[in-house]
């Protein structure tokens, strides 16, 4: 009893030369298929390099191109070859020149001596196979393919959707149901001999011409109608990402390979020398006699494949930038928006510091510069408060600012006299805790020296911009924490909202607050706004202030308020 390799080679002809040294001389014939694209040279190397091992062929070669008829071809030829001059094989198995056995010869012998009838291929209907690109299962069956999906993609395109418009469905040869599988499969001399010499393989071979990507359809078809018993699995540890590349195994993969139980596997990286003098020097571990279990690894492929497309939460990366929607969380952290705060108390920033113990910085996106906590120029991770730069990406700036400081909550100020780009980002950004107290940017004007006039203008122009920015804070895409209250609400009763803010940003167990911040003098602020009316402005979102002095808001600034419990 034997078992038979075929292997289709096309590149790294050392490694393959010394891969079939291996099962030669652990007892296995093997057939090689040279890709005819290579040159003659290499492969006279090649043959030289095995001259010395009798049980090693070389099978007449096929120009391969992926996803075609061509590679069906090569194998069928390797077949035949091994099952004519090696009668005594009792199996065949698959394989390519990037394949790499994992246990000894003599354990691969032993498992197949004892399921002497079992055919090992992969082979399920399409509307069981999770993992077939490019939005073709089905229609890789009733569509024609003559040309190359990878050098002729404009036709292979165009000529699907001609098929598609004029309704063309091809004829399913009678007798069989089409399945798909892994190319590399281990079968029976049995069933491998009733397929290479079915009297109606002539028909199945022009059918399968034109299918797309055939060597994953051809023997899992066809071994439905001649196998006597399928392991619907491969013996052979091959793994694909998302987008159906193969994973490829590097030298720091040796004990996930060696976890894995298979007999073979691939795609191996032609470097990964210490692979290839590990598993074909036959000092690898003692005899394992266990059950191939590509399972053992999964969870481990799952989370490569989670990480490289939705990555760690507010870390952008190549793979996933800059499509939008593919981001895993736009930011890695909760933060604060507070917007008329800074202009309402004469000290927030310093006592909202103290409450809550995290970074609290002045208005981020100002025109001028990045007002970072303490003055600084440049932040963590030599972020730097250039406008320029900021506004270049205003996105990545916060994403930078939140990844770099994982850990401590940020909270900025933001206002209608800031850059407004990064509105919508930070509406839509779950993480976001906005918190607003509209109309306060006219604290500032109303304290200012500026002629009226001016003050005017500048106010139509700021309660536009924080208008429009309060339209997309209440629209239903928003995903942010906000809370919004108008100045004349706010400063009725300020502690309240200020501790609702402080639970929600401050660790648990925080004490109550018992003092506020210092709010800003707002003696004849009612008049002010009185003005700008008689101007011919309309200050709305302020609220409800009376026309006075200032008494129905008292604010002095010798005193502050204090909550009574």
């Amino acid at each position: 009893m034997s078992v038979a390799f075929v292997m289709l080679v096309h590149t790294a002809l050392d490694r393959a030369a010394a891969v079939a040294r291996h099962w030669a001389e652990g007892g296995c014939p093997v057939v090689i298929h040279v890709d005819r694209r290579v040159g003659r040279a290499a492969v006279a190397g090649f043959q030289q390099a095995l001259a010395d091992l009798p049980d090693v062929r070389f099978c007449a070669r096929h120009r391969v191109e992926w996803g075609t008829w061509s590679i069906v071809a090569a194998t069928l030829t390797g077949v035949e070859q091994a099952l004519s001059e090696f009668p005594e094989v009792s199996h065949v198995y698959l394989a390519s020149g990037a394949c790499l056995p994992l246990r000894p010869v003599y354990e691969m012998k032993d498992y197949l001596r004892a399921r002497p009838r079992v055919d090992f291929i992969e082979s399920v209907t399409t509307d069981d196979v999770p993992w077939t690109q490019g939005g073709l299962d089905q229609e890789r069956f009733t569509l024609r393919f003559p040309f190359s999906w990878k050098k002729q993609r404009r036709l292979f395109d165009r000529y699907v959707r001609f098929q598609r418009r004029i309704g063309y469905r091809r004829r399913i040869p009678e007798g069989i149901v089409p399945h798909l599988g892994s190319q590399w499969w281990c079968l029976s001399r049995q069933t491998v001999a009733a397929i290479v010499n079915d009297p109606r393989r002539p028909e199945f071979d022009r059918y399968f011409r034109r299918v797309w990507i055939p060597d994953e359809s051809y023997f899992q078809t066809l071994v439905r109608i001649h196998a006597r018993q399928i392991e619907s699995r491969s013996l052979t540890l091959s793994k694909f990402d998302f987008q159906g590349k193969p994973h490829i195994f590097y030298d720091d993969h040796l004990q996930l390979l060696r976890r894995s139980d298979c007999f073979v596997a691939r795609k191996i990286w032609p470097h990964a020398g210490r692979l290839y003098e590990t598993f074909l020097t036959g000092d690898d571990t003692a005899p394992k006699r266990a059950e191939p279990n590509p399972g053992k690894i999964d969870r481990l492929f799952a989370k490569a494949v989670e990480r490289r497309t939705r990555g760690r939460g507010g870390l952008y990366m190549q793979s996933r930038w800059p499509n939008p929607g593919w981001e895993n969380g736009k930011t890695c952290a909760p933060y604060s928006v507070f917007e008329g705060f800074a202009e309402l108390f004469t000290n927030f920033e310093t006592w909202l510091g103290k409450a809550v113990g995290g970074r609290v910085h002045g208005h981020l996106y100002h025109p001028e510069r990045a007002f970072f906590a303490g003055g600084e120029t440049v932040y963590n991770g030599a972020l730097s408060d250039s406008a320029a730069l900021r506004d270049y990406q205003p996105e990545a700036f916060l994403t930078n600012l939140i990844w770099n400081t994982r850990g401590e909550r940020q909270c900025f100020q933001f206002g209608p006299g800031d850059r407004q780009a990064i509105g919508r980002f930070v509406a839509t950004d779950p993480n976001a805790q906005i918190s607003v107290i509209t109309g306060a940017w006219a604290v500032p004007l109303f304290h200012s020296r500026m002629n009226f006039s001016d003050i005017r203008k500048k106010a139509a122009n700021f309660q536009k911009i924080e208008s429009r920015h309060l339209d997309i804070l209440h629209a239903p895409q928003t995903t942010a924490r906000v809370r919004i209250w108008s100045m004349a609400d706010f400063i009725q009763n300020p502690m309240e909202p200020l501790q609702v803010i402080i639970d929600e940003i401050a660790p648990a167990g925080q004490r109550r607050l018992t003092e506020a911040p210092r709010m800003a003098n707002l003696d004849g602020f009612g008049r002010f706004l009185q003005q700008l009316k008689n101007e011919g402005m309309q200050p709305y979102l302020m609220g409800d202030f009376p026309l006075g002095d200032g008494s129905d808001h008292p604010t002095p600034e010798h005193r502050r308020p204090y909550l009574v419990r």
